[in-house]
Formats: C-alpha cells, structure tokens, sequence
C-alpha cells in the first residue's frame, strides 16, 4: 500500500523543515513557500488535517484563515497591487493537506500566470 505523502504534516507541522514564518494562530500557520513561483508566495494551512476544502466542517476554521490572510494582505500592503488567493483540490493538489496560496509581484522562472 503506498502511503499518502502530506509534505504540511510531514514536513512543515512537525518542525523537520525549516520555514520562515509569516503569521500563525492557535489553528493555522502562514509561512513563506519554500519553492515560490512568485516574488511573494505565501501559504497559509490549518494545523489540523484537512485533506481538501470539502472536508471542512468548522467553518470558523476557513474565517480564521481568511483573516490571517487578510491581516497578510495589509501588513504586506497589497491592497493597491494584483494578489491572489488561491486552493486547489482533486488532481489539482500536489499535497493531500487543505492549503491555500497568496501571491503577488513578479512570477518567478518565467511563470506565465496572472495575479
């Protein structure tokens, strides 16, 4: 049986990765992605696990990170500039751990993506 990879869990929530934090509550954590396609990629992922938006019951859980993200947006002062935010789900997601990314500026490696 080929086990599920969950790089939020493995990796990042257990400490094993280093990351460059950005926010973080009681329930979720922002931090720097550490492979950017943007010259700011930013994800922001419940310290539960959340295999995909579907499976969330306590939507007080998705208001929280909304307002991580929004307090991301001032802080950041991307109000006047493109940003995006962005969750992915079935073959779409790489990492079966709910996730979602705030971009904004440049794309990097010659990413041909609007904000």
């Amino acid at each position: 049986m080929t086990k599920i990879i969950d790089f939020y869990c493995d990796e990042v929530l257990s400490g094993r990765l280093p990351i460059r934090k950005v926010a973080e509550t009681e329930r979720c954590l922002a931090f720097h992605h550490t492979k950017p396609s943007w010259s700011l990629h930013i994800v922001i992922i419940p310290k539960s696990h959340l295999t995909t938006l579907s499976d969330v019951q306590d939507f007080s859980l998705i208001s929280e990170i909304f307002t991580v993200i929004s307090d991301i947006v001032k802080v950041q002062q991307l109000e006047t500039m493109n940003y995006k935010v962005i969750t992915n789900g079935g073959t779409f997601q790489d990492t079966k751990h709910l996730h979602f990314h705030l971009v904004a500026g440049t794309p990097l490696n010659n990413v041909t993506r609007e904000p």
